[in-house]
């Protein structure tokens, strides 16, 4: 009868910070008898839970109490670098108890040695029970159950070198305990990887050294001549047919009427996906009614074929004559005329490979193109709106309400009514923002109406103004004024004239992204741009386990790309078509003139690849995969990070990893100096803090800047469509949630809780936890108030201090987008409903009744939090306002004797007396609040003028 040890990990508490950032990601090693099991790893939790239960062989029931358990805690490094220790416990195996008296028992940590620094409690539940033996026939049972079901049952080895190895494999035999399939925090940080890139590797390449190498074969398509006339008209629509082996063919695009055709197109094949030695190259007729028509064909030997590397390819192509099929007998089709093509050997960086219509990619389809987009220029056009003059009004009898309405494209804005009220209204400082693109491509439109009620206008006159006939300026000069001529109705007759000034501030930067996550922050005037300080290079590897994102042929499938955006510049790769693993390995690059900003990666499903018409026309959207920040600040200057990140989406159902994402980075920075000059200037143009724009102004602006980005990018071949560009530069952020409600309100207490953490300190100090620190402390202390010129250097010293201790904790890999801060790991899932909710809401009025009410209650909260450090305040301004006279005179009496006390006696003396009050032993000490405070809560405030 065997005997098995359970040993559940329930929780820590409290833990040793390690990671140099306040906190630490643990995991525990479990160690019995030789046995040794892990738990998982919880990412930057001081109190991690795990729940993970293991099971041990106990070898020698009868000796169980001379055994001993011992649990180790780490904290896990991200680089390289060794596990931390945090802790461990040891318990004999007198301790445990038989199943049925087990309890949850909290731990305290212990040391591994007197230089160890640990602190916290780990809890566990651990017992112990007696296998009851099987009858043969039971067994037979269970292996017949067991095929039945389609479990495999794992051979026993024939030899085991050691006892150890014998325990675990009865370990694994006989474990009827399997821990529950849960997706962790853990697995979605980021992961260290090592590809074979030649900046690695040290091999010598011009080009391409951040991606791995791939080879295709490459086939220039050019023209052909003198085929032969299959129509009736004497003529062919041919067309080129590219196969190898037997594989599905690539073709290029039909040329009518015409036996003398012009393709230009370059095809090429992955080296790893090609099954076959031959090329063969065939053009055929197209025919509509019937069968293509063969015009002849070209075999090309894989083996053959050149090689050519960069910067020497492509091959110039050359003439083939077109032969018969093989096997054909020669006479019965007739064949003729000439091809001219070139196939070589080449890699990704070849300069054929952008262009070229790859096999792995869907073929000649051009959504699955990479590409390279820049977004518009934009522009701030500020229109002031002067005076107008000579305004005919309609009725005679009433005084016009005159107000200007301004529209350019979608963008519609309108002034306040003129306080004069007559025919030549004026509107002081009356400024209107609104964002251009160029080439511009809409006029200026204004209209003078009269307000005759609510929502109903009359129009007095309207004008157009072509964009390029208006001034641009790159600072705060004021611009010439200028009188338009105002019409109606698309008649030429004078209705008066109105007065404006028009200008493009090319001296601001246009929003179109998150300040949070901004990757330019250059003026719009190209004079006022500063040179480059370095390069960011940027290698798309590739991805693995996507998730299958849509159905084709009744099973799971997915076409999945990437686009990449820093500053004005897109990229898009091509896409990988049918492949939850897809490989790249293509290279960008970038100029970069400021290092804190941000590069965005987001992988996206391609959905325009349908072959169903039905499908296209319902207007299909490419499904989102996950996206990808780094800030650029975070990099070392030439070193290459390879890592993967994980692709994470918020869904209804809370959040998924959809994949993970393979990328090589590296800045290069050309002058240290020079970017570290940058940290002590603006980040924004200096317009930004001269005539700086309202938050909620700029914010408008930002989402027409948006608007007109997509739309232009839209047009593009093959386009960057919406739904890509939106979800980039993150168009919702803005929009309520009580997810990120959560999310800012734990950032907040992130913040304070260095603040907490050294009010800690001191009432630990102050309390006397640890004698031998506070002794220190009481010395320090005397050494500043007799040197109290040391105070500031001592100051310095040790925020230097701290600084040099936590650079061994440093981040060694670029942060990746964080579950458990985003509040995403364990939400609410009716929170997750209200945030995928529309706007407006498409929710029965019962459900956004119980959702409002919510909200009141967190706004009560807030509104309470909120009034409370109101009252606070409040009680400090009535401390001398005599709003309650005998406070105040308490206060004014005290301040009175202390200036006399401090006036008579020597700051060093009343330091000294008021240092060792406050860090008196608690044996001096009693547990009601101190007098001063006492004093400040019974001040009043103005809380009890509320209504």
């Amino acid at each position: 009868m065997g005997r098995k040890l359970v040993v559940e990990v329930c929780s820590g508490h409290n833990l040793m910070p390690k990671d140099g950032q306040g906190s630490c990601s643990a995991f525990c090693y479990v160690d019995f008898d030789g046995q040794r099991r892990r738990t998982k790893v919880k990412s930057k939790d001081l109190s991690p839970v795990w729940n993970e239960r293991f099971e041990f062989q106990i070898s020698d029931p009868a000796n169980m109490g001379m055994e001993v358990l011992e649990v180790s805690v780490y904290c896990e490094k991200s680089g390289r670098g060794k596990d931390s220790f945090l802790g461990r416990v040891k318990l004999p195996g007198s301790s445990f108890v038989r199943l049925g008296e087990e309890a949850i028992v909290s731990y305290p940590l212990e040391k591994r040695n007197i230089f160890s620094h640990v602190r916290g409690e780990l809890r566990m539940k651990i017992w112990y029970y007696d296998e009851v033996p099987q009858s043969k026939a039971n067994k037979e049972e269970k292996k017949a159950e067991a095929a039945a079901t389609g479990i495999a049952s794992e051979k026993k080895p024939e030899a085991v070198k050691s006892t150890t190895a014998q325990k675990e494999e009865k370990k694994q035999e006989s474990s009827s305990y399997s821990p529950p399939t849960v997706v962790h925090p853990g697995e979605y940080v980021l992961r260290d990887t090592a590809p074979m890139l030649a900046s690695i590797t040290g091999e010598k390449v011009t080009a391409y050294d951040l991606v791995e190498k791939m080879k295709f074969l490459y086939c220039r398509v050019v023209k052909a001549r003198a085929l032969a006339a299959k129509d009736a008209n004497g003529s062919s629509d041919p067309f080129v047919k590219l196969k190898i082996g037997e594989g599905r063919p690539a073709e290029t695009k039909v040329i009518p009427k015409t036996l003398n055709p012009e393709w230009n197109q370059t095809f090429a094949f992955n080296h790893d996906k090609i099954q076959g030695p031959v090329l063969e190259i065939t053009v055929w007729d197209k025919d509509t009614a019937s069968r293509d028509d063969f015009l002849g064909s070209v075999t090309f030997e894989l083996s053959e074929v050149p090689t050519r590397v960069p910067p020497d390819s492509p091959l110039a192509p050359s003439w083939y004559r077109l032969e018969e099929k093989k096997g054909e007998i020669k006479g019965e089709t007739r064949v003729k005329g000439e091809i001219m093509v070139a196939v070589w050997w080449g890699t990704q960086a070849d300069e054929a490979f952008t262009e070229a219509w790859h096999f792995d990619s869907g073929g000649q389809h051009s959504h699955t193109k990479s590409k390279v987009y820049l977004s518009p220029k934009l522009w701030y056009l500020r229109v002031t709106v002067i005076e107008a003059q000579d305004l005919v009004a309609p009725n005679k009898n009433r005084y016009p309400e005159v107000s200007v309405k301004v529209q350019l494209g979608i963008q519609a804005m309108k002034t306040k009514v003129s306080p004069t009220r007559n025919t030549s209204p004026n509107w002081p400082n009356d400024d209107l923002l609104f964002v251009a693109a160029e080439p511009f491509e809409e006029p200026l439109s204004l209209t003078v109406e009269d307000r005759l009620g609510p929502s109903k206008d009359d129009v007095l006159g309207f004008v157009r103004i072509p964009l390029n006939t208006i001034e641009r300026r790159a600072d705060d000069r004021l611009v010439p004024s200028r009188w338009y001529n105002l019409e109606k109705n698309g008649e030429k007759q004078f209705r008066g004239r109105i007065h404006l000034r028009l200008c493009f501030d090319g001296g601001y930067h246009v929003m179109d992204e998150s300040t949070n996550h901004i990757s330019d922050m250059r003026p719009t005037a190209k004079q006022l741009w500063k040179s480059p300080l370095g390069v960011l290079e940027v290698g798309i590897i590739s991805g693995q386990n996507f998730l299958p994102m849509k159905t084709k042929d009744a099973r799971g499938t997915t076409d999945a790309y990437c686009v990449a955006k820093y500053g004005p510049k897109w990229i898009r790769t091509r896409t990988i078509v049918d492949n939850f693993n897809p490989k790249w390995n293509e290279q960008y690059t970038w100029e970069v003139y400021d290092p804190c900003t941000v590069l965005t990666v987001g992988v996206f499903d391609n959905c325009h690849l349908l072959n169903n018409l039905a499908e296209k026309a319902a207007g299909s959207k490419d499904v989102r995969i996950g996206k990808v920040r780094i800030r650029l600040s975070t990099l070392e200057s030439d070193r290459v990070y390879t890592h993967s990140y994980p692709l994470l989406m918020l869904q209804p159902s809370g959040v998924k990893k959809m994949g993970e994402i393979e990328l090589a980075v590296r800045f290069s920075c050309t002058s240290f100096l020079h970017v570290m000059q940058l940290y002590f200037k603006p980040p924004l143009p200096k317009m930004h803090y001269r005539h700086p724009l309202r938050v909620t102004h700029l914010e408008n602006l930002r989402l027409a800047a948006i608007t007109i980005v997509c739309s232009r990018l839209a047009r593009s071949e093959p386009p960057l469509r919406n739904e890509v560009v939106r979800y980039m530069l993150d168009i919702d952020s803005n929009l309520f949630s009580m997810r990120r409600s959560k999310v800012n309100y734990y950032r907040i207490m992130g913040v304070f809780s260095g603040v907490l953490a050294i009010v800690k300190w001191f009432d630990d100090i102050c309390k006397w936890t640890n004698p031998v620190t506070t002794v220190l402390v009481h010395i320090l202390f005397l050494i500043l108030v007799w040197y109290p010129e040391l105070i500031l250097p001592t100051l310095f010293l040790y925020m230097f201090l701290i600084g040099a201790w936590h650079y061994r904790f440093r981040a060694r890999a670029p942060s990746s987008m964080d579950a458990k801060l985003s509040q995403a790991v364990e939400v609410d899932p009716d929170e997750l409903d209200e945030e995928f909710d529309t706007i407006p809401t498409s929710k029965s009025p019962d459900m956004v009744r119980a959702r409002y009410e919510r909200l009141r209650i967190v706004a009560s909260r807030i509104q309470t939090v909120l009034g409370d450090l109101a009252a606070q305040g409040e009680r400090f301004h009535a401390l001398l306002s005599w709003r309650d006279p005998r406070a105040t005179a308490i206060f004014i009496t005290f301040c009175l004797i202390a200036a006399i006390v401090l006036y008579v006696t020597p700051f060093q003396v009343v330091a000294v007396l008021v240092g060792i009050y406050v860090l008196r032993h608690p044996r001096f000490r009693n547990h009601m609040p101190p007098v001063p405070l006492n004093f400040f809560r019974r001040l009043p405030s103005l809380a009890d003028r509320i209504l």
